[in-house]
């Protein structure tokens, strides 16, 4: 059976960077690495697939002859056979493959391969999130927010140890590392299965004579008050990652991050798309017949528009750069407005007698109905 080409293997582009192949790799291992899914033949064959893809094209050396020569160019790097597991012993184990994808694996696979140094990982502080409403006014210029949110912090009395007494012994089975190791063995090989301590819970330490005050936990609740920078530009759905704002980490452990959740309020008059802005403006029947400047609304204030004599209800005219700006950047959307011919409905003697002597003109007149709305606004994207 034919080699399926590598790239493809991996999903990704020929020109993909080297961070992007890793990215790739990870994605695929996590999904069909043996320790996952185990008995499943088909998963173990994508597995060797994938790994093999990968030890090519990380290799600048191996990658170019490949780009070359195809398969036949590599061939000698896996001797007659192909490639095989034991072609992984230049790798000095199999971290030095997932190395870099760290606490995806341990998550995975309950520490990886070749695990078992501690982390302050390991006490890492809980990420929190919060969101904040803003008005297109407050999008479009950016601005600062204060707000509250509650924190578990250090707390006072133990100074985060949890300890009322100051007595933190090490783990007795884990000796410290917050983890216990087991190896088995596959058609693979060796393997190391890392899981988290079952007698100190991943700390590491236990604490006979627990702070009263926190109940050993190291840390309590407190309320504090966050500056947070929103961008001009964002829209719905967008974060913001404030790091190491959020819980404090226990036992020294680094803190988490407070995630912020933008979202939009209504606006009474412009609808958003992206960084346009669209909008309704009304205008007579004598402006739309005979021309006009009209003041129309942005959200920096008003600006003249003209409108020509003979326009049509439904009629888009758009204003370059009167819209969003694009986040960390220089340039903007632009203002589509929507001219709306209003008809009167309460009319004076004087106005009716005009409007009579107007409708003998109109009998005259062939009317034909204009483009959609839809069909107007699509003119300005072909």
């Amino acid at each position: 059976m034919s080699k399926r080409d590598y790239y493809e293997v991996l999903g990704v582009d020929k020109n993909a960077s080297d961070t992007e192949i890793k990215k790739a790799y990870r994605r695929l291992a996590m999904k069909y690495h043996p320790d996952k899914a185990k008995d499943d033949k088909a998963a173990e064959e994508k597995f060797k697939e994938a790994s093999e893809a990968y030890e090519v094209l990380i290799d600048s050396q191996k990658r170019q002859k490949y780009d070359q020569f195809g398969h036949a160019g590599i061939e000698n790097s896996f001797g007659r056979g192909g490639f095989s597991w034991d072609d992984f012993t230049h790798f000095s184990d199999f971290s030095d493959i997932f190395g870099s994808f760290g606490g995806i694996f341990d998550s995975l696979f309950g520490g990886g391969f070749g695990g078992g140094r501690r982390s302050r990982q390991n006490n890492r502080g809980e990420d929190l999130q919060i969101s904040i409403s803003l008005s297109l006014e407050e999008i479009v210029k950016g601005v600062d927010k204060k707000i509250k949110i509650n924190i578990k912090d250090t707390c006072p009395e133990c100074n985060g140890t949890g300890s009322a007494d100051g007595q933190v012994k090490t783990c007795p089975q884990c000796h410290g590392t917050g983890q216990v190791m087991q190896t088995s063995r596959s058609l693979f090989g060796h393997f190391q299965t890392v899981s988290t301590c079952p007698t100190c819970q991943g700390e590491g330490k236990i604490i006979k004579n627990k702070c009263h005050k926190c109940g050993g936990d190291g840390r309590l609740n407190k309320t504090k008050t966050i500056t947070v920078h929103i961008p001009a530009g964002v829209s719905e759905g967008q974060y913001i990652r404030l790091k190491g704002q959020g819980n404090t980490g226990k036992r020294g452990g680094v803190s988490g991050d407070i995630l912020v959740l933008i979202k939009e309020k209504e606006h009474d008059i412009f609808e958003r798309k992206e960084s346009d802005l669209i909008c309704e403006f009304p205008v007579s029947f004598s402006q739309a017949a005979l021309g006009d400047e009209i003041m129309v609304p942005t959200l920096a204030g008003k600006i003249k528009m003209k409108i020509p004599a003979g326009t049509q209800s439904g009629k888009i005219f758009r204003l370059k750069s009167q819209g969003l700006p694009h986040v960390n950047s220089v340039y903007r959307g632009d203002l589509y407005v929507k001219l709306i011919v209003i008809t009167p409905t309460r009319l004076n003697s004087e106005e009716k007698e005009l409007f009579k002597k107007l409708s003998e003109y109109d009998s005259n007149r062939k009317l034909k109905p204009g483009k959609s709305f839809l069909d107007k606004f699509k003119e300005f994207f072909v």
